[in-house]
């Protein structure tokens, strides 16, 4: 494998359809697609300001790197990536790109990151930014801090684990999800999914798990939620009180106390869904 170290590389395609390379210590300054098309490469301890760094690229390994703010859309179309211990400054990173793996990854304008991406693997990402992940399969997460808005729009057979997931709306339009031990504070989480699972977690929401088919929710714990469940199927096990439940379309909500149940008869068949507090069957229709 042949290797560059301690170089600067500027203008378009510096390193054009480059394959076997090791860089290390290398800056990549003001220019275009300094390896469009590369494959094999492996690069550590090196600086990209340049646009589209990483296009239509395979089997590439980086590590200590930075993606400035003037790296926009670094990698796109790429397949066989792996990250360790970078940061990504610019938005639109990893667009339609198989096989992904990022270790301990921090996206600070993380805006529109991982779009249109299968086969990805994330362990103690960070990201402040919106529409994170959008239309991903196939995704096993853990450790994950998301800060933003809009995530996980339309992905489909995720896992999450030991994450928190600040966000506006998240996972709307998504299917076999499954979430462990994890926090989840937002207005609107889960609407019009399908196969939403979710172990000992904590939900905090107005308007959340609504319009599922399929939601199971097993030792969990819902601060500060209002008007769950509408529409849903629901399976759920909670611990604690729920501010209010509203419409639920059926299944079975067990939970410590509930302060408001509203089931709307010219809505809903409240005979559709067992509500149960303490023990005690709850019937509450408006």
């Amino acid at each position: 494998m042949k290797e560059i170290h301690n170089e600067h590389f500027s203008g378009e395609r510096a390193l054009y359809q480059a394959n076997g390379l090791k860089i290390g210590g290398t800056s990549f300054g003001y220019g275009e697609a300094p390896l469009k098309r590369s494959s094999y490469i492996r690069l550590e301890d090196s600086t990209f300001s340049c646009k589209f760094p990483l296009w239509h690229s395979d089997m590439i390994k980086l590590k200590n790197c930075m993606m400035t703010e003037d790296g926009r859309a670094a990698i796109w179309y790429s397949k066989d990536v792996s990250a360790d211990d970078i940061i990504v400054e610019a938005p639109k990173c990893f667009r339609r790109c198989h096989g992904i793996s990022l270790r301990n990854v921090s996206f600070p304008n993380g805006d529109e990151v991982l779009w249109k991406c299968n086969n990805v693997r994330i362990d103690r990402v960070k990201v402040n930014g919106d529409y994170f992940a959008m239309d991903c399969d196939g995704m096993e997460i853990c450790g994950l801090e998301l800060v933003g808005a809009y995530a996980f729009d339309g992905v489909k057979n995720v896992t999450v684990r030991d994450s928190v997931i600040d966000c506006r709306d998240a996972f709307w339009n998504s299917e076999n999800i499954v979430i462990y031990n994890s926090t989840i504070k937002g207005k609107c989480f889960g609407w019009n999914s399908k196969n939403v699972s979710l172990i000992n977690c904590t939900v905090e929401s107005r308007e959340g798990m609504c319009y599922i088919d399929n939601l199971m929710m097993k030792n969990c714990k819902l601060p500060n939620t209002s008007f769950a469940f509408e529409y849903s199927v629901v399976n759920a096990e909670i611990i604690g009180n729920i501010d209010s439940v509203r419409n639920p379309r059926g299944g079975i909500i067990k939970a410590d106390s509930i302060g408001v149940v509203i089931l709307e008869q010219d809505k809903v068949d409240p005979t559709c869904t067992t509500i149960i507090c303490h023990d005690e069957l709850v019937r509450q229709s408006i």
